[in-house]
């Protein structure tokens, strides 16, 4: 059995990864770091555009599970605030707020892609 090249679980991880793409975009706009920041919006272009066009070859059935997977994703994201928030409340000295939401992104991602191996087989 071949298997597909794209699934609904695939863009949520890649909208996943624009937001926190999107999060970093701060870091580099106060450390002054242009070329980095010009390298992410071009890697975040690409990104969406590759999601799109995922999207786009998704079948009917699988767009309909894209819903629940986002919400999926925007509770990992959450969990990931708390996480980091707690991580660097016990362990760190302050940091700045645009490396909390870059951090906490991070993590809420890795959860989100982690929590999906542990879907229940058909």
């Amino acid at each position: 059995m071949q298997r597909v090249p794209y699934s609904p679980e695939r863009v949520s991880i890649a909208i996943g990864l624009c937001v926190v793409m999107l999060s970093a975009l701060p870091r580099y706009m106060v450390g002054g770091h242009e070329t980095r920041q010009t390298l992410l919006l071009m890697a975040l272009v690409f990104v969406a555009g590759a999601a799109f066009l995922q999207w786009r070859m998704l079948s009917a059935s699988a767009r309909k599970a894209l819903p629940a997977l986002l919400q999926r994703l925007l509770i990992m994201l959450v969990l990931g605030v708390v996480v980091m928030g707690v991580w660097h409340g016990l362990f760190t000295d302050w940091i700045s707020w645009q490396m909390f939401i870059s951090h906490a992104a991070t993590c809420g991602l890795i959860f989100h892609a982690v929590s999906l191996w542990w879907k229940p087989r058909d």
